[in-house]
């Protein structure tokens, strides 16, 4: 009986000395898979409008402090004519960064009268997880920002002072007039 209670402690023991050694492990290695909190996002569309042409986005809406602050870290893909529109509640100067951004992005800083005042290339950081991060934003504030696959905006041809007009996934209307072109 005592040699089976020690075979059955010792065997104890190894489990708890791994998960003391990986709680005490500090930060994951370079590599190691990306986490951060999945939400059920509101999903809508952004219309550009330049030069005659109109180009559309698809779009999930960064429109809480939780949603913005995760953004698309850990995504390994995006879809060609998709992004991320983060719907500030005024205006801001906040800076953007690619902590746990595995894809380079392109971002359009949009102003309040829904026109892009700034177009900005993110490259992936060398180590997303650990930085160092550059952080990106214009010179001046703006109130929404469109996160896009890096180079979007110049396979598109659209520069700064494009009209955007976002419309909600939900059917409501408009958000932003367009003219009609």
């Amino acid at each position: 009986m005592i040699t089976r209670f020690r075979l059955v402690a010792r065997l104890w023991l190894i489990p708890a000395a791994l998960a003391t050694a990986a709680l005490g492990s500090g930060p994951a290695p370079a590599g190691a898979a990306c986490s951060a909190p999945l939400f059920a996002y509101r999903h809508g569309t952004v219309f550009f409008s330049e030069r005659g042409r109109v180009e559309r986005v698809r779009v999930e809406l960064a429109d809480t402090d939780d949603r913005m602050e995760v953004g698309l870290m850990c995504r390994t893909s995006l879809d060609p004519d998709a992004g991320m529109l983060f719907l500030f509640p005024a205006p801001t100067s906040t800076p953007f960064w690619m902590k746990n951004t595995l894809i380079p992005l392109s971002i359009a800083f949009i102003d309040a009268n829904w026109r892009i005042v700034k177009i900005l290339e993110m490259p992936t950081a060398p180590d997303p997880a650990r930085g160092p991060y550059a952080t990106y934003g214009p010179e001046k504030p703006y109130r929404y920002a469109l996160e896009v696959n890096a180079g979007y905006f110049t396979r598109h041809g659209l520069d700064d002072g494009a009209e955007v007009r976002f419309e909600p996934q939900e059917g409501g209307r408009s958000q932003t007039p367009l003219p009609v072109l």
